[in-house]
């Protein structure tokens, strides 16, 4: 009986809401994490936990014979830090990757879904990229999610679904790293400090998407067989970083902001076509950003 979830990156912020939502829902959940960036007590009471590192191990810690879905979301997910070491960024997001599409599809496992990122499209012109636009990445986390789809579509083809996961936020985010999460960095600093320091311009736009909205898609598409290639995880509403700051300095107060230079290989602006995206929904509105900003807020400890 395959009928058990595999989540990869399960202590992390999106792994671990997939998995409480599955678990809900009545679903038998494994999940493999080696802490590096996730945090244990983000595991949710009922996942199976598995502690290992994908990059090295032999996979014999896992009961393929169980698993019916593999939901891969562990990996390195900063533009940002990706530059620091390329190679090591590679084995976090591609190698893994393929490693495990190898076990998938040694081991018949029906459905293999693929934390994929908008850092694969990279630079484009302002208006809303759809799945077909042409991938030209421009860092190192960019190229390798991009390798990364190439591997799972020559060796799962239509077993694997990517998705092209835009700026995700929400309660449960990690509110400690600094270099990724545009959202959490700026309400990190926010409630930390009086000024505000920006890495890039103002200008700025990206698309901002709420974790439950995050996790409907995925648990949705989870069953959904029919569903293969890329599909864009966005809202298609454009946001600039200065419509983000005045958001937050409508609920937290005003800051001083300090804009410096960006950081390497971010992408000026993007923002998604969410058509083929909605189609999978069951209610079709997105979670507006001061909604969700507002729900994020109230369960951040400290925040009244």
């Amino acid at each position: 009986m395959k009928d058990k979830y595999l989540v990869t990156g399960v202590a992390g912020f999106i792994g671990s809401c997939i998995a409480a939502r599955l678990l809900a829902e009545g679903k038998s959940v494994v999940g493999i994490d080696d802490l590096s960036t996730g945090n244990r007590a983000n595991v949710p009471s009922g996942v199976e936990f598995i502690e290992d590192d994908l990059v090295s191990c032999d996979y014999t810690d896992i009961k393929w014979t169980d698993i019916g879905v593999v939901m891969h979301l562990a990996g390195q997910s900063s533009g940002e830090i990706s530059f620091d070491n390329p190679v090591r960024d590679l084995e976090l997001n591609t190698v893994t990757t393929l490693r495990l599409a190898e076990q998938a599809k040694r081991h018949n496992v029906r459905r293999f879904m693929y934390a994929s990122s908008m850092a694969a499209y990279g630079l484009k012109d302002e208006k809303p990229i759809g799945e077909s636009e042409s991938l030209d990445p421009v860092s190192c986390y960019g190229v390798g999610k991009a390798a990364a789809e190439a591997y799972l579509r020559i060796l799962l083809r239509e077993r694997a679904v990517c998705l092209r996961m835009f700026n995700v936020y929400g309660s449960g985010q990690d509110m400690e790293n600094m270099r990724q999460g545009m959202v959490s960095i700026f309400v990190s600093q926010f409630m930390r400090q009086n000024t505000i320091v920006v890495k890039g311009a103002l200008e700025r736009f990206r698309d901002f998407i709420y974790i439950d909205d995050v996790v409907d898609i995925w648990t949705t598409l989870a069953e959904r067989s029919d569903v293969y290639g890329p599909v864009n995880l966005c809202t298609g509403v454009k946001t600039t970083v200065q419509d983000l700051l005045e958001e937050l300095q409508s609920v937290l107060g005003r800051r001083e902001i300090v804009v410096v230079d960006g950081t390497p290989g971010d992408q000026s602006g993007i923002y998604g076509d969410d058509t083929l995206v909605k189609t999978y929904r069951k209610n079709s509105n997105w979670t507006d950003l001061a909604t969700g900003l507002g729900r994020m807020l109230r369960d951040l400890d400290g925040f009244n």
